[in-house]
């Protein structure tokens, strides 16, 4: 059996998004694994959670035909081909509609395509899509999400990797596989910090009366995930990842304070109605500033679903996925982590 630091041992692989939260994790156990790593990054991107010095990086613009194409023939005449890609860059946030469509479908075709017209892939294509494509499937009966529904996005970030994943089934030649994670969290992620630094204060806040079902997966996890997708499952496939758990509304947030020793916590929840006003009054003040908010009509409808069910038992027998972090564990590590940081 090959050693850990051997499986990746002479080939090489591009993650793109390589500088934001999740890219940065997958960057790091490249390198475990022993992989020759190349992080796309931008010119501007932070390298914060990029210092090893065996990372190589490749500034890649996904925006032109023309400029990624220019870069890509560059490597290969220099470098010859990826034997693998794990395509992570995306945008979760955005100002207007169309640039999600532009940022995660076109980006996420163009940069597929030219890969194999430049020959510059060998091997698979990893492209990290969203459970969020389902939007309310299967809220009526509660039922897990299965690979067999249709997708049926309600947000535009959905959406538009709901058209990336139809645009990567358009391109000849392409030996891909599409992993649909549910919330990813752990160190290094904001959005799950937010509800920390809420509890540290000694508010939790919720919306909604009706019941809700929520799936995590820790970062790692996903990770993991990732790269056994690189030479397992079935090609032009996709599969739900979660740590196989099923939560009620509240068992982040109690894990949370448990973990941070905080005594008394005041649990607010809100109607519906409260959050859909407080995010269409958030969502249009950074338009009109020109800013993204985290508090929008996409996240509005990300937060009223209340059925978070999948099936994740494809990824488990033919990627051979299984989970190391069910929540409480996964919690257990953000928040050392947050605190061995000087987040709390």
């Amino acid at each position: 059996m090959k050693k850990e630091t051997e499986i990746g041992k002479e080939k090489k692989i591009l993650v793109t998004g390589a500088s934001g939260f999740i890219g940065s994790f997958l960057v790091e156990r490249g390198l475990e694994l022993g992989f020759d790593v190349w992080a796309a990054v931008r010119k501007s991107s932070s390298r914060k959670w990029l210092q090893d010095e065996r990372i190589h990086f490749f500034d890649l613009d996904l925006s032109s035909d023309d400029r990624l194409r220019l870069a890509l023939e560059a490597f290969h005449a220099k470098h010859g081909a990826f034997d693998c890609v794990i395509h992570a860059a995306g945008a979760t946030q955005c100002r207007r509609p169309e640039d999600f469509f532009r940022i995660n479908a076109e980006g996420t075709e163009r940069l597929a395509r030219l890969l194999v017209e430049t020959q510059t892939l060998t091997g698979r294509f990893v492209f990290l899509s969203s459970l969020s494509l389902f939007g309310p499937v299967r809220e009526a009966d509660g039922t897990p999400i299965l690979d067999s529904d249709t997708p049926n996005p309600n947000t535009a970030y959905g959406r538009s990797k709901w058209e990336a994943e139809r645009l990567l089934a358009g391109i000849p030649g392409l030996d891909y596989v599409l992993l649909r994670p549910t919330g990813v969290y752990g160190p290094r992620e904001r959005d799950y910090y937010l509800m920390a630094k809420s509890i540290r204060q000694h508010i939790d806040f919720a919306v909604g009366f009706r019941p809700q079902v929520i799936t995590f997966i820790y970062v790692r996890d996903l990770v993991q995930a990732a790269y056994l997708a690189l030479e397992r499952g079935e090609s032009r496939r996709a599969y739900f990842l979660t740590d196989g758990g099923e939560y009620g509304s509240r068992a982040f947030s109690d894990l949370l304070q448990r973990e941070m020793g905080v005594r008394h916590v005041l649990h607010v929840k809100a109607p519906l109605w409260v959050l859909r006003m407080a995010c269409f009054v958030s969502g249009n003040v950074a338009k009109l500033f020109r800013r993204t908010s985290t508090l929008n009509m996409d996240k509005y409808h990300i937060l009223r679903q209340r059925n978070w069910r999948c099936d994740i038992l494809p990824a488990r027998n033919e990627l051979g996925f299984t989970p190391q972090y069910p929540l409480e564990r996964g919690v257990r590590e953000t928040v050392r982590w947050y605190k061995n940081n000087a987040w709390l």
